[in-house]
């Protein structure tokens, strides 16, 4: 046998895996081929969206299906030996693992990071070493002690469905165990809004109450949707052994509790229903959403985490808050893993975006009012600039709404009018007027139901009750729901596509959790992408160094410390919020507010509402309200999330001219490529992958040229030739007639399908099988007959591609 002509698969299957077998590893529940470990990345450009294909490991190793322990990377045998390491090690970083093998089926090449002093050593393939060894080996590596081991060996939850843990979420879940079992009581874990925080928290709980380790467990919420959620989806294995908390009563009976702080504890001592167990009773406690009302020391749900402070307490969340009286690390102390929206966008795990800034004229140049005018309720309105900052809370302008609803609807129209579309507005009585424009401007949509515009806050009953049929992929109805607050957490709107920006946003931390209502993918209904349309400069926060970096303590702003007429930190303190330390309009949330509390927009929340004080009267707190306005749009213009992580504002002729030319640095070098290659596709494919959208290009440069034309034209400025031409170039050459009568029947078949499709349809041999050319006979029998066999049709194939291409432009 000659290992040089063998496959990787070969290699696999006659080398390695016997290999793997002789040392006593098992097949069935330590070795798993082919282990996808990302989804692929999403490039978007225009209205498209497709992923970047990814490679899988090609073999990992693992102590128990919780804990692996290295990586294989084969290669056929005309490789190196060591050419797939670096493959390895980029695989092994995402799994955590300290061994990686390289092999072309010679022996292996066996990095360890356990041992500093032999990294790289190979050996050869009746020495790779047992399960016993390496589980050793990783023990001492990671510093586990015999105590530790029952606990961390424990198995995670398998329903034997397909459904296991993501590597990050697996890392989370080990990291979170590893500290636990090391006695650690304070635990922070960070990870990206629609990454699985909940799915991660279960395991977690499943294998620390599964090792006994763990016997009565608390998890935290501050609204009746998480909890609910929770309770029905990932938490549902728990079964009996489970139970919300209500009516203020802990029953000791069961072992897993799921809770509303608000359902524990309030302002008068007969609501703190946590004092009905004792302070040890819970060994557990999970915080979801630990940014919010726990993290200040002052807040009252702080009460119940000191109450129970025995109990280990794991914090999650997506954005931790991190200033100078508010700090999730001091209290859990440094995170044990953090997975950012920016690698879960990489990864693919997570929808890119594009964003559409819209700049308003009124916005820009501020809106001032004549002398002594009055608004539309007879008010006298203070005379000063009002800008962007006051629209909708100091001062309403009829006009401005009316516009930002024209474009939301305008967009919706050009895209998809049944498109998911969270507006965000600045209070509930912004997210009233909102909906009303909505709904005055889509009587069409409105008239087939009359929930496609919903305003869902947290004081509409009628709204909220329409909150779970706005998350359901499966539900058409409610398209478009106008919010505040009361959205912008723990909504899972897999399917969401747009969000509107109309909300003064200044809180990073609230910025995350707004833009992470989108960011959730769900294959099965298309949503591999979304948009934001921002009116108001809130997606500046994106090139904020702390955007997706770590949370760094930044100084407190005090109320009194500011004196302009815009005192927000003021206005909060007389709404009930907290100052925020970013000078934001963040809530929150406490214990004295309704069971569905934590929103900003709820009605205590918005009793004195924003506005300016009068000052003929400074114990009237108003807010202007004035029509007649003239409002425009001055521009609108469309970024992109790059490869970088960051918005760029470009056509897809300057990303595809960008992308194409790492590859090919002249017009000379392209050209050489295309016409070598066999099948042209299959650079097709290849452009594809490294981020080019045909559909996209083809719509914006031209849906009749040919894919080579395309990059000759976009990228290396020549003139194009359609598809159409080309076919017509050939057929003057008149070079079929060497060629029997079924070969030019054949062929000219072709060169219209070429000019119609592309080049793919020459390529592919099942167009044999189709009209016209069914009509010769089966696929070999039009093979046989008119070229004399398939190498002979494969190449005919070949100088048809030729002549195609005999034309093709080259650099001076």
């Amino acid at each position: 046998m000659d290992k040089k002509h063998l496959t990787e698969t070969d290699i696999i299957t006659k080398f390695i895996l016997p290999a793997l077998g002789s040392s006593g590893w098992d097949s069935m529940t330590q070795i798993r081929q082919e282990v996808k470990l990302r989804d692929g990345k999403v490039i978007v450009r225009g209205q498209m969206g497709v992923r970047k294909t990814v490679k899988s490991a090609d073999i990992v190793l693992y102590h128990k299906p919780n804990i692996p322990l290295a990586v294989i990377e084969a290669k056929a045998n005309k490789h190196e030996i060591g050419k797939g390491m670096q493959q390895g090690l980029d695989y092994a970083r995402l799994l955590d693992v300290p061994f990686i093998f390289a092999s072309n089926g010679d022996g292996f090449i066996f990095h360890d990071k356990t041992n500093p002093a032999a990294i790289e050593t190979e050996i050869r393939l009746e020495d790779f070493p047992t399960p016993e060894q390496l589980w050793q080996k990783f023990c001492l590596w990671k510093g586990y002690t015999e105590a530790q081991l029952p606990i961390i060996t424990q198995d995670y939850y398998d329903d034997g469905s397909d459904k296991s843990p993501r590597y990050y979420q697996l890392q989370a879940i080990n990291k979170t165990i590893e500290a636990i079992s090391a006695a650690q009581d304070r635990v922070l874990l960070v990870m990206a809004t629609g990454t699985g925080k909940t799915y991660t928290a279960f395991q977690i709980i499943w294998r620390l109450w599964k090792a006994r380790e763990k016997k009565r467990i608390l998890f935290l919420a501050d609204r009746n949707v998480l909890v609910d959620q929770t309770r029905i989806n990932d938490f549902q294995p728990f079964g009996a052994v489970m139970t919300k908390i209500t009516g203020r009563t802990v029953d000791p009976a069961y072992e897993v509790h799921l809770a509303l702080y608000q359902a524990l504890t309030g302002p008068e001592e007969h609501q703190k229903a946590y004092k009905q167990v004792d302070p040890d009773f819970f060994d557990l406690i999970v915080i979801d959403e630990c940014h919010r009302g726990s993290a200040a020391e002052d807040s009252a749900w702080r009460e119940i985490l000191e109450y129970f402070g025995s109990a280990t307490q794991i914090g999650l969340t997506a954005t931790p808050k991190e200033t100078d009286e508010v700090s999730n690390i001091d209290y859990f102390g440094e995170p044990v893993y953090t997975y950012s929206l920016k690698e879960g966008i990489e990864d693919g795990f997570l929808a890119p975006y594009k964003v559409v800034r819209v700049d308003l004229d009124v916005d820009l140049q501020g809106w001032r009012p004549t002398k002594g005018q009055v608004d539309n309720n007879g008010e006298v309105i203070q005379d000063r600039i009002y800008n962007q900052k006051d629209f909708d809370r100091t001062l309403v302008i009829d006009e401005r709404t009316q516009v930002v609803a024209e474009t939301i609807t305008a967009y919706l129209k050009r895209t998809d009018p049944m498109a998911k579309t969270i507006v965000f507005c600045n209070d509930i009585n912004h997210a009233e007027r909102m909906r009303r424009a909505l709904v005055n401007l889509n009587p069409e949509q409105v008239a087939k139901n009359d929930k496609y515009v919903m305003k869902i806050t947290g004081d509409d009953e009628l709204g909220k009750a329409q909150l779970d049929s706005f998350i359901n992929p499966k539900k058409a109805y409610p398209v478009i729901a106008t919010t505040s607050e009361l959205m912008t957490t723990g909504v899972d709107a897999k399917t969401c596509k747009l969000v509107v920006l109309d909300q003064n946003i200044q809180s990073m931390t609230k910025f995350k959790q707004i833009i992470g209502r989108g960011t959730r993918i769900d294959d099965r209904y298309g949503k591999l992408w979304f948009s934001i349309l921002d009116f108001k400069k809130a997606t500046e926060l994106f090139a904020d160094e702390r955007f997706d970096g770590i949370p760094e303590k930044i100084m407190v702003t005090k109320p009194g410390d500011i004196t302009d007429e815009g005192n927000q930190d003021f206005l909060d303190e007389l709404n009930g919020v907290e100052p925020d330390t970013e000078h934001t309009d963040e809530y929150t949330p406490d214990s004295n507010l309704s069971d569905d509390a934590g929103a900003y927009d709820s009605a205590t929340a918005n009793t004195i509402g924003e506005g300016a004080w009068n000052d003929a009267d400074e114990s009237r707190y108003i807010k202007y309200h004035v029509s007649g306005v003239t409002v425009k749009k001055l521009a609108e213009r469309v970024q992109y999330y790059d490869s970088d992580g960051k918005l760029v504002t470009e056509s897809f002729k300057d990303y595809t001219r960008k992308t194409v030319q790492k590859q090919f640095t002249s017009l000379d070098a392209f050209t050489r490529k295309w016409q070598d290659s066999e099948r042209k596709q299959a650079i097709i494919d290849e452009l594809a992958e490294a981020g080019v959208i045909w559909e996209a290009l083809s719509e914006e440069v031209g849906k009749d040229l040919d894919p080579f034309d395309l990059i000759c034209h976009v990228v290396f400025d020549q003139p194009p030739l359609t598809r159409q031409e080309r076919a017509n170039n050939v057929k003057k050459r008149n070079y079929f007639t060497k060629y029997s009568d079924t070969a030019q029947t054949v062929l000219d078949t072709l060169l219209d399908k070429y000019a119609d499709a592309g080049v793919h349809e020459i390529e592919s041999m099942d167009v044999l099988k189709v009209k016209p050319l069914d009509q010769l006979g089966n696929t070999m029998q039009i093979i046989k007959k008119g070229f004399g066999g398939k190498p002979q049709y494969q190449q005919a194939i070949s100088e048809l591609e030729a002549e195609l291409y005999s034309d093709e432009p080259r650099s001076a």
